[in-house]
């Protein structure tokens, strides 16, 4: 617990350091923060806690909508490359299942909205997508597991011009591989 909670606040602070653009804070009404459900049994062993493995086929929680690995998206707010606090838990989760499977890798696909000029958001997009990398990096899964791409504006979720739409433009999806 205390190394997840160590990794968790390195990777906080590391995210923070990393953006040196001017962070514009934009609220948006219709984004719920991730809450991660319950995907293992925690096991009390001789004071400590210990995480019990789900059972099943290895990569069969990456399926499951109950499982936090089924949600593959990190949104960012406007014009930064600064992983909000309320997606550690979402990261933790991924590394933890790429630290039990070492044989999976992930493709880290960086987004952007619509604004701004096509070389800046495919640049910010790169930015994004090595931010969530370093993200897992620190969280202990390697470099050679992990590929980024920019897609910069070139592959709306949304086709909206306003600020919900944008939103969800704003984004880093992880894929792993074979999907």
């Amino acid at each position: 617990m205390k190394k997840a909670l160590v990794g968790i606040s390195m990777m906080v602070l590391l995210a923070a350091c990393a953006s040196k653009d001017p962070v514009v804070a934009t609220k948006v009404e219709d984004r719920t923060p991730v809450t991660p459900p319950r995907t293992t049994d925690t096991v009390k062993t001789g004071g400590t806690d210990s995480i019990k493995p789900p059972i099943g086929r290895p990569g069969d929680e990456l399926k499951n909508p109950n499982s936090i690995l089924s949600k593959r998206v990190v949104y960012f707010d406007f014009d930064t490359d600064a992983v909000k606090p309320e997606f550690a838990a979402l990261i933790q989760a991924h590394a933890n299942f790429l630290a039990q499977n070492r044989d999976r890798k992930v493709r880290l696909e960086g987004h952007a909205d619509e604004r701004g000029s096509r070389e800046y958001n495919m640049a910010l997009g790169q930015r994004r997508s090595n931010a969530v990398r370093k993200a897992a990096s620190v969280l202990g899964v390697g470099n050679e597991r992990m590929e980024t791409i920019s897609f910069g504006e070139d592959k709306p979720k949304n086709t909206g011009h306003d600020e919900a739409s944008w939103a969800q433009n704003r984004r880093v999806e992880i894929v792993y591989d074979g999907e």
